[in-house]
């Protein structure tokens, strides 16, 4: 996950459409699906970001924010993937080049967050190739090996997986259980799942 935007410079709210340098965050919709389809795969070519395809991109669009401009055109798209309590993942990020300066990627970063916190998520994570950005935001640089929910779900099927450049950054406690795959986690520590009676039956 690479990102490719400037910074924004005024704080967010909790609406729905914030306006923050000219760009206008908003939660995706199932018709933004091909200008995020488009937009991620126009960076999967080199591996600055994982392919997607629109089938995925369809299915996860409820994890997805987009950025445009005030008229409404497509800046850019971020995603928020829940693991769990424990975990969450800043994916996807990038604004297209022509939006630079407009504060759209700043805006969708902390409207990520902010949506990570509603979902009371304790830590936050992504890879980067761009560390500097995100210590403005509270994210520090970890060992990508304390991150095996990630590892599972993504690292392992990526091109680059032998070759990455990119950095495991953290904002948060780093998670001390995993659901995803195998785990050097005691069984003791992972996750309680409640289980109960669904109303009505």
């Amino acid at each position: 996950m690479t990102t490719i935007f400037q910074p924004a410079v005024s704080e967010s709210t909790a609406s729905t459409r914030v306006r923050t340098g000219g760009a206008v965050v908003r939660k995706a919709k199932l018709p933004d699906a091909v200008n995020i389809f488009d937009l991620v795969n126009s960076l999967s070519g080199d591996g600055t970001l994982l392919r997607r395809s629109y089938a995925e991109i369809c299915e996860n669009v409820r994890d997805f924010t987009v950025a445009e401009s005030e008229s409404g055109v497509f800046l850019g798209c971020g995603a928020l993937h829940l693991y769990g309590p424990h975990l969450a993942e800043v994916r996807s990020i990038v604004v297209k080049p022509e939006a630079k300066g407009q504060g759209a990627g700043g805006r969708l970063l902390r409207s990520l967050l902010e949506e990570a916190e509603e979902q009371s998520v304790t830590a936050v994570c992504l890879f980067t190739r761009i560390p500097d950005f995100f210590f403005h935001f509270g994210f520090r640089v970890v060992d990508r090996t304390t991150l095996p929910d990630k590892i599972y779900k993504d690292c392992q099927t990526c091109p680059r997986l032998y070759a990455c450049d990119e950095v495991a950054m953290v904002r948060g406690p780093l998670p001390k259980i995993a659901v995803l795959g195998p785990s050097r986690i005691a069984q003791p520590e992972l996750v309680k799942l409640q289980t109960g009676t669904v109303a009505g039956k």
